[in-house]
């Protein structure tokens, strides 16, 4: 596979990813709970959607870190002749120094 492959499934991951973490109910108690809101927690099927989204998650997340490393070890290397860079400065105005002139007064010492 190419790099540029895994960049886009490493894409679609993440956004895959950051979807169903927002579809998400918050776990934690937080100020809901506090103020009397933490009663109703998993009634019915609730509890089997929470378990699928968990398992999504962490499978989404462990196959982004796999994308991850796997994309290092495709990423092109002074090898390929694909992905040089050019050293070629084509406009440029190049300077030269100016050489340093006796003055008058370096002249009477």
């Amino acid at each position: 596979m190419s790099y540029t492959a895994f960049v886009v499934l490493i894409l679609i991951l993440a956004v895959a990813l950051i979807l169903i973490v927002m579809v998400q109910n918050p776990k934690g108690g937080g100020l809901s709970s506090s103020f009397g809101g933490g009663g109703a927690q998993s009634l019915g099927g609730v509890q089997n959607t929470n378990t699928f989204l968990d398992r999504t998650t962490w499978t989404l997340a462990i196959a982004m870190f796999a994308l991850i490393l796997l994309a290092n070890f495709a990423i092109p290397r002074g090898g390929d002749n694909d992905f040089q860079l050019n050293n070629k400065l084509e406009g440029v105005e190049t300077t030269t120094p100016v050489q340093n002139q006796p003055t008058s007064n370096d002249s009477l010492k």
